[in-house]
């Protein structure tokens, strides 16, 4: 099939084919030549395809092509094109390339709406320059839809919306924006394009489709692994898809060989949890002396600019949990290195396509413990991505020893460390593929010194069992100081303080246990804590009117007796006009 841009049924305008000749793009890719002759025919589109396929520009060209028919009509605080997307990280992306698009367009303005960046900035510059297109992340959205009072009415600009986009559709619900998108949907015209582009396909999303979309147009688009077809894979051709086994007590020293092995590539490394996150990436700057280890999880600030940082750099590590796992576009990762199986089945991936993109050869690799290697062929039949097995060589240097050494001389690595290895345990007991990732079944005293801990914490999963092979560290745990000398300075004012009360300051504090509960799920409770709210609201209403009903039946019965007593109506007409309500009563 002839995929060359010139060969479109519907001819691309000069300024679209003069920016896809600038970034390099001659050809259409499946989904592209699938997706873009269908939008330009306006039709509904609901896109499956694989990540890495080539779904941005699917859905940016035929938008843009739409948009430029309106061109002669336009106004400035007019909306014609909304993109949602469930990560900052994402739309920032999706930003940055419509940017090389609209350069050849002057005509046309957008923005950049997520969060991180401040509302009021938003408000100032839809109120000075309007947005034509609008690229955002839903709870944004829906707060500035919501903001009517700060003099702009984002709810009459979207009336002349032509196009709205739905960017990795399924993790949108997944996260717990479904409260937020039918707000959003409720705002906008019906008479409008709408694109879901999404690389796997849940109820949820059906759902959404039958709601949002009319007589959608479905795009699947896959890629086969044999030449007769009959495996179809859901990861890119051209990645390399590799696991791993290894104990948990030696996990962490393979990762560090197997970086330190290539430093002069690009690297993201996958964690289960932010706890995580936050102490290997200070653990892998300090032991891999590498010039570039940066880390993102939803709870970092500076998320843009770590993000756009790491896309940059020529190599590097990027250490980070699921956030980092849908649509994002980093060039040239030369590995994908999951140090956790993800806690979801489609999870694994989209881990994996955030290398051997559009066309791109690309490498993951994924470390698994020995119990749990049925998860190898758990991929290959759920998710249809084949893994081989890649045999590491022992690592020359046990690094649980010097994470010890860290924690023993920094309060802050000390505290991370625990932090992390209750977060995974945690996490562990509620993964999906709960047959094969078995609390049970983990050897805790090695996964503490894989954690580099001088003791186990106090914590539930652990209450009343024994290790008797783990060994705690002969020490004053109370005594490790902070590195920062600010902290250990105000930590050093506060255990005096206890002292001069009689208490003993670090004996008071807790053991830390994070939330286990998914922040989609937190969402979902306080989705389902609003709507008990409302309907509580709704009956205490329905019973107000209620009483004020029986409140003026009574009246007017009184009223009744009062004349039948002065003679002023007949029995007869006493019987007519009296409340059967207050008959039945008397009965």
């Amino acid at each position: 099939m002839d995929r060359r841009w010139e060969h479109l049924k519907v001819p691309l305008s000069e300024s679209v084919k003069t920016t896809l000749k600038t970034l390099g793009f001659e050809t259409m890719t499946p989904v592209q030549a699938a997706c873009i002759p269908l939008f330009l025919s306006n039709k509904d589109v609901a896109a499956e395809a694989m990540t890495g396929s080539g779904k941005t520009l699917a859905f940016l060209i035929p938008l843009l092509e739409m948009l430029l028919k309106k061109e002669d009509s336009l106004r400035k605080q007019d909306v014609l094109a909304i993109i949602l997307t469930p990560t900052r990280e994402l739309a920032l992306q999706i930003g940055q390339v419509l940017e090389e698009f609209l350069k050849n367009m002057p005509s046309f303005t957008h923005m950049l709406m997520i969060g991180g960046d401040n509302p009021m900035h938003h408000i100032t510059c839809l109120k000075e320059k309007g947005a034509h297109i609008l690229v955002a992340t839903p709870g944004r959205l829906e707060d500035l839809f919501k903001r009517t009072s700060d003099g702009v009415n984002l709810a009459a600009s979207v009336k002349a919306l032509e196009v709205l986009i739905l960017d990795e559709a399924d993790r949108l619900l997944d996260m717990g924006f479904k409260t937020s998108l039918n707000t959003i949907l409720s705002y906008l015209p019906k008479q409008r394009r709408t694109g879901l582009f999404s690389a796997t396909q849940t109820d949820e999303l059906e759902a959404l489709i039958r709601a949002g979309m009319r007589n959608p147009v479905r795009c699947t688009v896959k890629e086969k692994v044999t030449a007769t077809g009959d495996l179809v894979q859901r990861t890119p051709s051209l990645l390399k898809n590799y696991y791993t086994i290894c104990e948990s007590d030696m996990k962490f020293s393979y990762l560090v060989d197997f970086l330190q092995k290539r430093r002069d590539e690009k690297h993201l490394v996958f964690f289960s949890t932010c706890a995580q996150v936050d102490y290997f990436s200070e653990a892998l700057q300090q032991i891999t002396k590498s010039g570039c280890v940066l880390c993102i999880h939803r709870k970092k600030d500076n998320r843009n600019k770590i993000f756009n940082k790491f896309r940059a750099v020529k190599s590097g590590i990027l250490v980070c949990t699921d956030v980092m796992g849908r649509g994002v576009d980093i060039p040239e990762v030369n590995w994908v290195l999951q140090y956790d199986p993800p806690s979801s089945a489609t999870a694994f991936v989209h881990r994996c396509g955030r290398t051997a993109r559009i066309g791109n050869t690309g490498n993951a690799l994924v470390f698994l413990l020995p119990a749990e290697d049925s998860y190898v062929n758990f991929v290959e039949i759920n998710q249809k991505a084949p893994l081989e097995r890649l045999d590491l060589p022992p690592p020359p240097v046990d690094q649980g020893e010097k994470l010890k050494n860290m924690a023993k001389k920094d309060r802050a690595q000390f505290e991370k460390g625990t932090r992390a290895f209750v977060s995974f345990l945690q996490s562990y007991g509620k993964h999906e593929c709960s047959l094969i990732f078995r609390q049970k079944d983990l050897d805790i005293t090695k996964l503490a010194r894989g954690y580099g801990l001088l003791q186990l914490p106090r914590m539930p999963e652990l209450k009343g069992r024994k290790f008797p092979d783990f060994v705690s560290e002969e020490m004053d745990f109370s005594q490790i100081p902070f590195k920062d000398k600010g902290r250990e300075k105000q930590r050093l004012g506060n255990v005096k303080k206890a002292e001069e009360a009689g208490e003993d300051y670090h004996s008071k504090k807790k053991d830390y246990v994070p939330k286990t509960v998914s922040w989609s799920k937190q969402n979902d409770k306080k989705e389902r804590k609003v709507k008990r709210r409302e309907i509580k609201e709704i009956k205490r209403k329905r019973k107000q009117e209620t009483n004020d009903e029986d409140m003026a039946d009574l009246d007017k019965d009184l009223r009744l007796m009062k004349k039948l007593k002065k003679k002023k109506i007949t029995d007869e007409e006493f019987d007519n006009d009296f409340d059967p309500k207050m008959e039945d009563g008397g009965d």
